[in-house]
């Protein structure tokens, strides 16, 4: 099964992860099919939190992969980040 999920970066004390689609049975930091964003849990200042690529998330669901519980979260803030700017723009 074809699950998107993290897979942690980033030094001791100072999480990173990628946003990743892979085979549910490869380890948490092997191979992965492809990287379709980050997540930075410690940003500051400047720094985006989510850079999350949602068509191609949207691709891989529609394909039959699945999301882990913090990937699925991640994405709903991500969904509405990106609809937030467009309805301050309006």
């Amino acid at each position: 099964m074809v699950k998107i999920r993290l897979a942690r970066g980033g030094a001791k004390k100072r999480p990173f992860y990628h946003i990743i689609v892979t085979d549910s049975r490869s380890a948490r930091n092997g191979r992965n099919i492809e990287r379709v964003g980050y997540y930075n849990p410690v940003a500051t200042g400047g720094e985006k939190r989510i850079e999350l690529n949602t068509e191609r998330v949207q691709h891989w669901v529609g394909n039959g992969a699945q999301l882990t519980d913090k990937v699925a979260m991640l994405y709903k803030e991500a969904l509405k980040s990106a609809d937030a700017p467009a309805a301050t723009a309006a």
